[in-house]
């Protein structure tokens, strides 16, 4: 039995005899094709299998690859892509037993509510499933580094990899594996605390120079470093998400103490704060700078609770775009038009003036401040109520107009 609902072969059974009977129109006498008659599972051609396989769910097409040889070879080839986030228990179980079978998989979501996976599994599909390019372990708290090592050597084509809450991940396996999964381009590692930091992220952008898309979610132990060296080293870059990298790094603590013992005694519980704003928030404007010079492609970029960002990061992604007008020839005008920020997370970013942020919106049409639309999100930050996107000034000045027009 598989997961939760008790898929029976008799139920199998029961659909093949209705589809025989409509298919023969009643008769009895099964379908003729080519000469043959279809009375039996292993009578159905493998192209109309595979075809029938496309259209029922995963947890049905598992029960399937066991009903004869003949199915499970048909299945075994031609399933690419396989979701086993359905199953709630016993999901370890499973892919060692489902691995060895699907060895041409191209896409497998593992992703769990409740952590199943070992790494004995992902060894198993490391062995087996060689071609395998989109891979979702996400919330796989109890893998360790012995996953990203079989990945490594296993599965050198993944372009997509999403490892996001895989607490126990080091930088020294994160690194290992993009020596050896150079070509991926999305890569999610949101939570990855240990995994992704300055270390990991250099090797990032040594390794993997195809990357569009990184999420660095609330992972602390990333710094100006790390995203410089990303970059500079990942051109291609079209999305990153920086939101609430925060940190206290050694020195900066020792600084941190070392200024409150010359308060002499004045230290108030507000310029503690401030104080300790200064030292968690480790992104700076040179982040910033380095990625709008580096990555011209760059669609989306998320900063959230980055309060070290000044306005000299917004002018330099703004400066970006000319840059990037520039250097593409004329010919190439309307993709350049498709070109450019298009999201933007600055929620907490209270060190920003209305007036960069205002430059930044002018400058990339399609950030919106605008009801339903928002992809410039500036909550938090009390001091830009009055920037606006395109569409809000145009809406004012229809507003404007119609009001004068009707006095």
């Amino acid at each position: 039995m598989i997961g939760e609902e008790k898929v029976r072969s008799e139920d199998l059974n029961l659909c093949f005899e209705k589809l025989m009977m409509v298919a023969a129109g009643n008769s009895g006498e099964g379908v003729k094709r080519k000469g043959a008659v279809i009375t039996e599972w292993k009578d159905i051609p493998m192209e109309l299998l595979l075809r029938i396989v496309s259209l029922v769910d995963d947890r049905t097409a598992i029960v399937a690859s066991g009903v004869c040889n003949g199915w499970r070879d048909a299945i075994c080839l031609g399933l690419t892509h396989l979701c086993l986030s359905w199953c709630r228990k016993n999901m370890n179980n499973l892919v060692l037993s489902l691995a060895p079978k699907f060895t041409k998989l191209l896409t497998l979501v593992l992703r769990q509510e409740n952590p199943q996976l070992e790494d004995t599994a992902v060894e198993t599909i490391a062995e087996f499933c060689h071609d395998l390019q989109d891979l979702d372990l996400s919330k796989s708290f109890k893998l360790g580094d012995r996953s990203l090592y079989a990945l490594a050597h296993g599965c050198p084509n993944l372009t997509k990899l999403n490892i996001s809450g895989c607490t126990s991940f080091s930088d020294e396996g994160l690194e290992y594996l993009t020596k050896f999964c150079r070509k991926l381009k999305i890569l999610n590692l949101c939570g990855c605390v240990k995994a992704a930091t300055d270390c990991a992220l250099q090797a990032i952008g040594q390794n993997c120079n195809m990357l569009q898309s990184l999420n660095l979610g609330w992972c602390d132990n990333v710094g100006d470093l790390g995203v410089m060296s990303l970059a500079y080293g990942c051109p291609d870059l079209r999305c990153l998400d920086l939101c609430g990298c925060v940190r206290i790094t050694g020195i900066a603590f020792i600084g941190f103490i070392f200024g409150i013992c010359n308060v002499n005694g004045r230290q108030t519980l507000h310029a503690l704060k401030m104080k300790t704003d200064q030292l968690l928030h480790c992104i700076s404007d040179d982040s910033v700078i380095a990625l709008a010079n580096g990555c011209l492609h760059l669609r989306s970029l998320g900063l959230y609770y980055c309060r070290n960002i000044t306005d000299r990061a917004m002018y330099s992604l703004a400066h970006s775009r000319v840059k990037n007008k520039a250097s593409i020839w004329q010919s190439m005008k309307g993709r350049y038009d498709e070109e450019g920020l298009r999201s933007l997370n600055i929620s907490q970013c209270t060190a920003l003036t209305p007036s960069a942020v205002q430059a930044l919106c002018d400058t990339f049409p399609a950030l919106h401040t605008c009801s339903g639309r928002h992809s410039l999100v500036m909550s938090g930050c009390l001091n830009l109520t009055s920037v606006h996107c395109a569409c809000a000034v145009q809406s004012h000045r229809t507003l404007n107009s119609i009001l004068h027009t009707a006095h």
